[in-house]
């Protein structure tokens, strides 16, 4: 018998402590070697004071155990709280959200017997990194971050789960027809590391489209792996189509430490009323198991918990009159699972994993490859308005300046909301008080359809924004545009 493994507790808020109780309950009656460690997070901690929702002690004892095993939390309202979720996932570095959804047909009800799909999400960065300005009276803005060390980490692990859990295929998912910089790097780091995996098939498609066909045919997909906004809207999406977002667990795997949680919140309405359906934390404690070292003890409550749900034992979220045997609160359908373990589904797929595989993923580091990179111009945005709000007015204006300021730099073209509106640009463009003026290289020429961009140096840019400031403008904001090994490292404007 192998040494019982330390892991970090947090019976959370709400429905919260009840499902996490009957889960422990049948993780010791199946002889799970684990010994719990329990902190406080969440609401009480909020409400004590501490704007985190996590203190010092619960921070030293998951960095300890390296893992979270986590009831779902409550987020004060008001009070600017930020989500503690997001916090532990960034700041332990939990790269990737493993959200396995299938349909338990004809237990739960479903237009999809046939589902079985593994979302994949990037977890730490894209818009989650939460990095918002009001810039303007009218404008707020919000920064999406792609990165490649953030991308090539989930999307290795992606195909190394494909090919651990005997996955047939990898789909990408983004949105690079539009976000060609952010996603198109995405898109171009899954085609690099789908190379390296020729027995898993790879596809990408765009994520509208995508989300579109998960709700409607599920079955056609097998992992799935996107940035993180597209990712935590489609395993909710798969979540529910399935029958019950109160099925699914989740796991955040990180390089040091791993969280495993149910997908679902924390359900004040039903709190203390035993009606809470303990599966998706049951689930997530599977994920954990085989995440340790013990698909032994997983593979047996699993096969405990699929039989449940054969015998039509059925929490209030998945029961219906005719289909459903018994109609059971939380602790009722633990005990049920504890009653049947060492029993088998009979119709329902069982679940095991080969006692020789290895199911430990690792991640190889970053490798940070040298570019050569060079200045080409600046967008500077402005907050301006005229009277009248007239493009041609800042531009002509602009171009004045910029010839003030020495004439290295000029106006190639001004944006409003990402949309051309100078030179040539029409009347009918809604127009508001921020503008992004682009500026680049004087000797900067078309070459046929690219453009020969040419040097600047960082002094040339400061310059022009001490002259702009000089002239009345306000500029809130700079964004340089660089060449990286040649190739251009920001979007074109919507009609440049």
């Amino acid at each position: 018998m192998s040494q019982k493994k330390a892991i970090t507790v947090a019976r959370g808020d709400g429905i919260g402590p009840e499902i996490m109780d009957a889960t422990l309950r049948i993780l010791e009656a199946a002889g799970a070697r684990i010994e719990p460690e329990y902190i406080d997070i969440g609401e009480k901690v909020y409400l004590a004071g501490n704007s985190a929702g996590i203190d010092r002690p619960a921070w030293d004892s998951i960095r300890r155990t390296k893992l979270l095993f986590k009831a779902p939390i409550t987020t004060p309202q008001g009070g600017g709280y930020k989500s503690l979720n997001v916090t532990i996932r960034k700041s332990l570095g939990l790269f990737a959200n493993v959200r396995p959804v299938q349909a338990f047909n004809p237990y739960v009800e479903t237009h999809y017997p046939d589902m079985d799909v593994v979302i994949v999400r990037e977890n730490e960065e894209d818009l989650y990194a939460g990095i918002e300005h009001r810039q303007t009276n009218d404008v707020t803005q919000c920064l999406k971050l792609i990165t490649r060390p953030g991308s090539e980490k989930v999307i290795r692990y992606a195909f190394e789960y494909a090919r651990t859990y005997n996955r047939r295929k990898v789909t990408c998912m983004i949105k690079d027809n539009i976000m060609k910089v952010t996603d198109g790097l995405f898109h171009k780091v899954f085609d690099e590391i789908a190379a390296e995996y020729p027995d898993i098939e790879a596809h990408q498609q765009i994520i509208d489209i995508g989300t579109a066909r998960v709700a409607t045919a599920p079955e056609r997909y097998d992992v799935i792996v996107t940035p993180n906004l597209y990712g935590d809207i489609i395993s909710d999406v798969v979540a529910e189509v399935s029958g019950s977002v109160g099925m699914a667990g989740s796991a955040n795997i990180g390089t040091e430490v791993s969280m495993f949680e149910a997908i679902h919140g924390s359900a004040p309405d039903i709190a203390g009323q035993n009606k809470a359906n303990p599966s998706g934390l049951i689930n997530a404690a599977l994920q954990m198991l085989v995440h340790i070292g013990q698909p032994d003890v997983a593979e047996q409550i699993h096969n405990a918990w699929l039989r449940t749900i054969e015998d039509g034992m059925h929490t209030a979220d998945i029961y219906r009159p005719g289909h459903s045997v018994h109609l059971v609160g939380t602790s009722e359908f633990a005990d049920a699972i504890i009653d049947r373990l060492g029993q088998a589904p009979e119709r329902l797929r069982r679940w095991s994993i080969d006692s020789d595989t290895d199911t430990r993923i690792t991640i190889p580091g970053y490798t940070r490859h040298a570019t050569t990179k060079t200045l080409v111009g600046a967008d500077l945005f402005v907050d301006w308005v005229g009277d009248p709000m007239d493009a041609n007015v800042i531009g002509t204006d602009l171009e004045r300046l910029a010839t003030e300021a020495g004439g290295a730099l000029k106006l190639k073209m001004i944006t409003n909301r990402g949309v051309k509106v100078y030179p040539d640009g029409f009347p009918e463009t809604f127009l508001t008080d921020h503008w992004r003026c682009r500026f680049v290289n004087s000797a900067t020429k078309p070459a046929g359809e690219q453009t020969d961009y040419k040097a600047v140096e960082h002094t040339d840019v400061t310059r022009l924004m001490d002259v702009l400031t000089a002239g009345g403008y306000e500029v809130i904001k700079t964004e340089n545009l660089y060449l990286f090994d040649g190739e251009r490292g920001f979007s074109l404007g919507q009609g440049e």
